[in-house]
């Protein structure tokens, strides 16, 4: 089998990131998580059957994971089955109990809503199936092994970070006017980012450095249905419409890319300057932006380092050495569930091209839009 061993080894030098394996009858006993188990009794067979379970492909990540786990899981020699549930939760419990049925060895699961799986996924468990959570995290049931994902509020944390330094490079002095964006309610990492630029934010807000003219601070008030790029440049719409008739909106912290540019489309079609504007995926479009100016950030969570870790916990279970040491843990509110954390970068206008040095194809886009 093919394959690139980075993964783990980076895992191993990064204890220290911010972020915050059960049993069934595949060799790891009937007790929970802290009586449990030999991980190295936990195997898949050679050539096994994995299912990946991705929530939709309305997005590039999205769309990056199908492709990047039908090629690589093929080429390692496993039979893949991948599929998206085109953010439906029945759709996906669907998908899921399919390939359970058709003999999946692990499952590889982004949930649509992470509360929302625990009874197939305990089935699934049952069987002997290793689960496996990818991006986000699988809530409120002990039928999960682990998670891979990067530092969700160390993703919030810098997002946060890039906005205030964004406001001190292009809007002059304090205060600055802002306003708050945050995902879609059912995905727990949308609440995690929030809560991480908020504990850079809120002492800036509190000391008057920043403020949130609308008054809509809470995560509930910020959050955005199904991290729908429409209803997010609807609320933006009327916040503008409400709020600054008679004012200038300095900057907005926005959760991912398309909600990003969804802003700025709508400042602009207000006839305001353009604010500095966070981001999250490094997806093209908006690295054009950054690389014009229009776009003032994004956070780079490469999709290839998230396949290529998950594939390094599938090939370690294929060898017979079971679940690897994970860097972190974080509560589910059932268990405290092992959490392969990998550090995201912020990108800018200044490192943009140091950071896709190595991507041609994102390069041509940088140097198309200079």
């Amino acid at each position: 089998m093919k394959r690139r061993f980075t993964g783990l080894a980076a895992i191993a030098a990064a204890t220290a990131l911010t972020l915050s394996a059960c049993s069934s009858d595949n060799g790891r006993g009937s007790e929970s998580n802290d009586d449990a188990t030999d991980d190295a009794a936990v195997t898949v067979s050679e050539g096994a059957t994995v299912g990946v379970s991705l929530p939709w492909l309305g997005t590039q990540n999205w769309k990056e994971a199908d492709t990047i786990f039908k090629a690589d899981l093929a080429e390692a020699g496993y039979n893949p089955i991948v599929q998206a549930g085109d953010n439906k939760v029945a759709n996906q419990q669907s998908q899921i109990q399919a390939m359970v049925e058709q003999g999946a060895e692990v499952l590889v699961v982004g949930p649509i809503d992470g509360t929302q799986l625990g009874t197939v996924l305990e089935d699934a468990q049952a069987a002997g199936i290793t689960i496996i959570g990818y991006d986000r995290m699988i809530e409120n049931t002990e039928a999960v092994d682990g998670v891979v994902q990067f530092g969700s509020v160390k993703t919030g944390e810098f997002q946060a970070e890039a906005l205030l330094q964004g406001l001190e490079e292009e809007k002059g002095e304090a205060p600055y006017n802002i306003e708050l964006f945050a995902g879609g309610p059912a995905d727990p990492n949308a609440q995690l980012f929030f809560d991480g630029a908020m504990s850079v934010l809120q002492p800036k807000i509190d000391d008057g450095t920043l403020e949130v003219v609308s008054g809509q601070t809470d995560f509930t008030q910020a959050a955005t249905q199904d991290w729908d790029n429409g209803k997010a440049q609807s609320r933006m719409d009327s916040l503008l419409s409400g709020n600054y008739a008679d004012k200038e909106i300095d900057g907005v912290l926005s959760p991912n890319d398309g909600i990003a540019r969804a802003i700025i489309t709508s400042a602009e079609q207000a006839g305001q300057d353009i604010p500095v504007v966070s981001g999250l995926d490094a997806e093209n479009e908006s690295i054009a932006w950054i690389a014009s100016g229009k776009q003032y950030s994004t956070v780079a969570k490469p999709t290839q380092e998230l396949v290529d870790q998950t594939m390094e916990i599938i090939d370690s279970l294929a060898a017979g050495d079971g679940m690897p040491e994970a860097n972190d843990s974080a509560d589910n509110g059932v268990k405290d569930v092992d959490v392969y954390a990998l550090e995201p970068t912020v990108v800018t206008q200044s490192n943009l091209e140091e950071f896709f040095a190595d991507n041609d194809d994102v390069m041509e886009i940088i140097n198309d839009n200079k």
